[in-house]
C-alpha cells in the first residue's frame, strides 16, 4: 500500500520541488502554496531524502481532519493508526505550528496530540506506561486554517543541512535556496559557472553537486534509519545507486570574495563536501568583475543593506557591479536580492524576475539573459 508524503518547502520553490520529484519517478506528485505531496513505499522517502535538492523536509503523513475545538483534535488525532509505525518503547515528541485557526496555542496543542496518541497506543499495546527508550520517531503537526495535518519526520534535520557546513559566516544562504537558484539558472555544468560574492561558499558548491549530479544528502544521516519499521537496506540500496548516477568530468566553476576570512571558510566547507578539486576560490572584489568567457553564468547572492546604515553601501555596491559587468561579454546573471532599489542601482531593469523568500525576507531573483550591447 502507497504513503502519502509532504514536502515542505521555501515559498516560491514548490514548481521546483515538484520537477525534482518527478524527475525521480515518484507517484501522484502534487504542488500546493508552501508544500509538495507525493505517493510511495518506503523506498521513495529514502530516494526523496538522499536526492532532493530544493525541499526542506520528507514527512510521512498519517492523516488530516478539520477541528476548531481541542476536543475535536484529539478525537481525530487518536482514531489514526499510530500502532501501525510507533512501537512500543519508540520515543515520540511533537512538535508544529497553527496559523489562522481556532486552536491558536501551539504548547496546547502538542498536550492535546502527545495524550491521543498515547491513550492510542495504551488501548493497541495494552500498555499504561511507555518508556520512550527506543527510536525517535518525531510528529510534526501543521494546523492551517482549522486544517490538521499530522505527519511522522523521517528526515531528522532539515534536508538543507547537508553535512558540509559546520561553519559559515554571517547571513548565509540557505543551501536549499543556493540549489534553487542554481538550478533555475540552468547550469548543469557545461558552461563558466561563477559567483563574485561567494561568501561561505554555499553557491559554488551547490553548482558542484549538480554538475556532478551528486546526490546531497550522501554525506548526512536521517531519522528514519533508526525506524524498525522500515528496511534498513534500502537506504545503502539507494545510496549505490545515487553514486552510480554521479557524473565526473572537467568543470569550471569559481567562487570569489573580498574577505578573506569568508573564502577559507568556504574553501573548509568544499572540503567537507567533497567537490573542492572542482571549485577555484579566489579573493577578488566584484566591483572590478572582469571575467571573460564564451558563454557563463552568474548566480550570486550579494549583501542586502538590511541591517542600519548599510543600505547606501549595497546601493554602491550594486551600482559598481552593475557597471563591471555591462563591461563583459556572455555572461547571463541571476542575482537575488531584497533590495527594492536593486534595477535602479544596476543601472538597467531586470529582462525576468521572480519572487523567492531567503528565510521570511521577501527578495527577487533578477535574471539578465543578454548583454547591455544586446538589450539596445
Amino acid at each position: 500500500m502507497n504513503d502519502r508524503y509532504c514536502v515542505p518547502c521555501l515559498l516560491g520553490l514548490e514548481g521546483l520541488v515538484a520537477d525534482e520529484l518527478r524527475r525521480m519517478d515518484l507517484q501522484e506528485v502534487r504542488a500546493e502554496n508552501g508544500r509538495v505531496y507525493f505517493t510511495g513505499g518506503p523506498e521513495a522517502a529514502v530516494k526523496a531524502n538522499l536526492r532532493l535538492r530544493t525541499g526542506e523536509r520528507v514527512l510521512l503523513e498519517l492523516g488530516s481532519f478539520e477541528a476548531r475545538s481541542f476536543e475535536e483534535l484529539f478525537e481525530g488525532a487518536r482514531a489514526l493508526p499510530w500502532e501501525r509505525w510507533i512501537p512500543k518503547d519508540a520515543a515520540f515528541p511533537v512538535v508544529g505550528h497553527s496559523l489562522n485557526s481556532q486552536l491558536a496555542s501551539v504548547p496546547d496543542c502538542q498536550r492535546i496530540l502527545k495524550k491521543a496518541v498515547v491513550e492510542r497506543l495504551k488501548q493497541k499495546y495494552r500498555l499504561q506506561w511507555f518508556p520512550e527508550t527506543g527510536e525517535t520517531m518525531q510528529i510534526r503537526f501543521s494546523i492551517m486554517k482549522d486544517r490538521v495535518s499530522l505527519c511522522l519526520d523521517t528526515s531528522g534535520e532539515g534536508l538543507h543541512k547537508r553535512g558540509y557546513r559546520p561553519a559559515h559566516n554571517l547571513a548565509p544562504l540557505r543551501e536549499t535556496l543556493a540549489a534553487a537558484l542554481v538550478t533555475l539558472s540552468r547550469y548543469r555544468g557545461r558552461d563558466e559557472f561563477c559567483d563574485p560574492f561567494c561568501g561561505s561558499g554555499t553557491i559554488p558548491i551547490e553548482a558542484a553537486l549538480i554538475a556532478m549530479n551528486r546526490a546531497p544528502g550522501l554525506k548526512r544521516s536521517f531519522a528514519a534509519m533508526d525506524w524498525r519499521v522500515w528496511d534498513k537496506a534500502l537506504w545503502q540500496q539507494a545510496r549505490q545507486e545515487a553514486l552510480a548516477a554521479e557524473y565526473h568530468g572537467d568543470y569550471r566553476i569559481l567562487g570569489s570574495d573580498i574577505d578573506p576570512r569568508s573564502l577559507a571558510i568556504a574553501h573548509e566547507n568544499a572540503q567537507r563536501a567533497g567537490v573542492d578539486g572542482l571549485i577555484r576560490f579566489e579573493q577578488a572584489d566584484a566591483a572590478a568583475f572582469d571575467r571573460k568567457t564564451d558563454r557563463g553564468v552568474i548566480v550570486t547572492n550579494p549583501p542586502y543593506g538590511e541591517r542600519l546604515g548599510e543600505k547606501e553601501q549595497a546601493e554602491a555596491l550594486y551600482r559598481d557591479f552593475g557597471a563591471a559587468l555591462s563591461r563583459c561579454e556572455n555572461w547571463q546573471l541571476y542575482l537575488l536580492s531584497s533590495h527594492t532599489e536593486f534595477e535602479r542601482c544596476f543601472g538597467r531593469p531586470a529582462d525576468k524576475k521572480r519572487k523567492l523568500y531567503n528565510g521570511m525576507i521577501k527578495c527577487d531573483l533578477f535574471m539578465y539573459y543578454r548583454s547591455r550591447e544586446q538589450g539596445k
